[in-house]
């Protein structure tokens, strides 16, 4: 028995379809029924979309393709036309860079802006769905601290994060605080914003390149097989986080922010849950010291501060996902499940050899 009605009149647009989490988004619309927009950069680059049409063959729905880019103003215009429901979740998360204006900032704010005003020019989007992170609510683990509960909820926002400390977060921060801005300055259509943690799981493309891929990567071929820092973090598969999508657009109570969050997890764990299934894998056994973290990641990787060491490691993650339970039904799969299918998926695909 369904939970939520799905609308199948008007079609919905996916931004940035090609993407890790999209491509789930776009599988379960398709799944129900619904004429998908996908608005990507390049709709001729086949590589890119392959996976897409391979899937939409099998599916009930309909996948129409538009070309659009974050940076172009209006060029969402057509991609949006006649569409219900907004899904953006188009927006950079990669943790190697060199310009975090240009790189971050600029496509996460003026992506978000360009997608929201179009939405106001648009009579028949009634609801946008926002992705943005639990990256917009908190910047470090110390932060953790300060909050009124010792856990993080949909209250917090993220205060530590600035274009030198953490930029991904304080892109995440900023794009959602506009979308805020943009969605109270009118009263047509409703904003709905997710705030996932960590997102696991396997991907629609075998070329996904979402900044998990990379860290989980690093735990099969050998490059933590020393160990791994005790750094918590919240982790979500990116299945869960795909149908909370779903209930955010579709149902009729979905409102304000949730974080969708299944686990309050660290590194370590995360490690430790692959153990029983792929123990012939490099896959880090030990928790590294905090001094030789902090001694040590900023010379094998520029991007991470000793400031961010500090603020990170050996401090627990914790947050709130009881609103996403209980007003967007949520249940949440099993953390062994997520990363082991995450992980045997990278196996399959030669991004992790063989054993």
């Amino acid at each position: 028995m369904k939970e939520f009605e799905i609308d199948k009149s008007k079609p919905a647009i996916v931004t940035g379809a090609t993407g890790y989490v999209a491509g789930w988004i776009v599988k379960r619309l398709l799944e129900e029924g619904v004429t998908v927009h996908a608005a990507v950069r390049d709709p001729a680059d086949r590589r890119k979309v392959r996976h897409l049409d391979e899937m939409a063959a099998k599916l009930s729905g309909t996948l129409r393709y538009f070309k659009a880019d974050l940076l172009d103003q209006d060029s969402y215009t057509e991609a949006m036309a006649g569409c219900g429901i907004v899904f953006h979740t188009a927006s950079p998360f990669t943790l190697n860079i060199r310009d975090p204006q240009k790189e971050l900032i600029d496509p996460a704010l003026l992506g978000t802006c360009n997608v929201l005003e179009t939405a106001n020019r648009t009579e028949s989007v009634a609801r946008v769905v926002l992705t943005s992170s639990c990256a917009a609510i908190y910047g470090d683990n110390a932060d953790l601290e300060q909050t009124q509960r010792g856990i993080f909820t949909e209250e917090e926002w993220n205060s530590s994060s600035s274009l030198n400390h953490s930029p991904y977060s304080y892109s995440k921060t900023v794009a959602e605080r506009e979308a805020w801005y943009i969605a109270k300055k009118q009263s047509r259509w409703s904003l709905v914003v997710l705030n996932p943690s960590f997102v696991i799981g396997p991907g629609i493309s075998p070329h996904a390149t979402s900044e998990s891929f990379q860290i989980v990567r690093q735990m099969g071929d050998g490059r933590m097989k020393d160990g791994v820092p005790d750094f918590g973090v919240g982790a979500v598969d990116v299945r869960d986080l795909a149908e909370a999508h779903l209930r955010a657009a579709y149902l009729p109570k979905a409102q304000g922010r949730n974080i969708i969050s299944g686990h309050n997890t660290s590194l370590p764990e995360i490690a430790k849950a692959l153990l029983p299934k792929f123990d012939a894998y490099p896959v880090p056994r030990r928790i590294l010291p905090k001094w030789l973290v902090w001694l040590v990641a900023p010379i094998a990787d520029k991007s991470t501060t000793r400031k961010f060491v500090s603020r990170n490691v050996g401090l627990p993650w914790r947050a709130d996902n009881g609103k996403s339970v209980r007003e967007l039904g949520m249940v949440y799969r099993p953390l062994d499940a997520s990363i082991r299918d995450m992980f045997q998926q990278m196996i399959d695909n030669g991004l992790i050899p063989k054993r």
